[in-house]
């Protein structure tokens, strides 16, 4: 996913330093991977809730907590309701579809663990107390595009990160002056490397990569689930990791780093579910 991927994982906590796991699977999680396989750019009539609920069912979701997220996605502007006789169904906003479509670019791209540029990003901000959800919103979206936290209010990303495109669907909400963005480069006598041991978990990183490779290397990671519901987990975590993985310079990741590894099985476990997913797509919306 792009950068601007953050609108959507900003209906997603940022993680934690305590979350350790790409596994944790959420619900909301689970339907944004849903939505961005098979309906955004593709299948353009109302999805029945029933479908939905099918669909993530084996995923051990209850349909109690996909209607709850179905809900919640509404109320955030990124799915409408619409009447389908005695059902309910539900299509993507424009603003969905965006976020979905501008999302799919790290999703897919050729080089989703490397820095955009050289150098480094820092930003701080300024969101009063009772704008609190924006804030949150904020914060999600630095995380999403590779920022943490280096001090207290300076956040840093590795790269020229394109924080208009970031934060694109945030700053019109912002009070004037409330975000200071800075480019810089690393100094002479002052390196990097223990800035980026400060800012960033990179153990915690490596755990993901190694946590991810351990499932989907597996023969069985979904040899008892339809092929609709093991990409969506598949495109979940693959989410989840791309979350944790800051895109940090290789240099700073010690020996081993495992991210061309995790690229590679996406990438061959992605290919092996796509046609008997889609053809699992056509069967339940048909």
């Amino acid at each position: 996913m792009s950068v601007a991927a953050a609108r959507v994982v900003g209906a997603v906590p940022a993680p934690s330093a305590a979350e350790t796991s790409v596994l944790t699977r959420k619900p909301r999680q689970l339907l944004l991977a849903f939505f961005g396989e098979y309906v955004c750019d593709r299948y353009f009539e109302p999805l029945r809730a029933s479908v939905l609920i099918g669909a993530l069912e084996s995923a051990g979701v209850a349909a109690s907590a996909v209607r709850t997220n179905l809900d919640r996605m509404v109320h955030s502007g990124l799915l409408e309701r619409r009447r389908l006789g005695r059902e309910i169904g539900f299509v993507l906003t424009g603003h969905g579809s965006e976020v979905l479509r501008e999302a799919s670019g790290r999703v897919n791209g050729p080089a989703p663990f490397e820095p955009q540029g050289e150098g480094w990003t820092l930003v701080t901000f300024t969101v009063p107390e009772h704008l609190r959800d924006l804030r949150h919103r904020l914060r999600a979206a630095l995380t999403w595009s590779g920022f943490a936290v280096l001090r207290d209010g300076l956040w840093i990303a590795p790269g020229a990160v394109d924080l208009a495109a970031a934060l694109g669907a945030i700053i019109p909400d912002l009070p004037p002056g409330s975000v200071n963005a800075f480019s810089a480069a690393e100094l002479d006598g002052f390196p990097m490397v223990e800035a980026v041991r400060v800012a960033w978990d990179v153990e915690r990183i490596r755990e993901a990569h190694a946590e991810f490779i351990a499932h989907w290397e597996r023969e069985d990671a979904a040899s008892d689930l339809p092929p609709l519901t093991a990409r969506t987990l598949l495109v979940a975590d693959w989410l989840a990791l791309l979350r944790a993985d800051p895109r940090l310079p290789r240099q700073y990741m010690g020996e081993g780093w495992p991210a061309d590894r995790s690229f590679e099985l996406f990438t061959q476990r992605h290919r092996e579910f796509a046609f008997p997913a889609v053809r699992d797509f056509a069967a339940l919306v048909g």
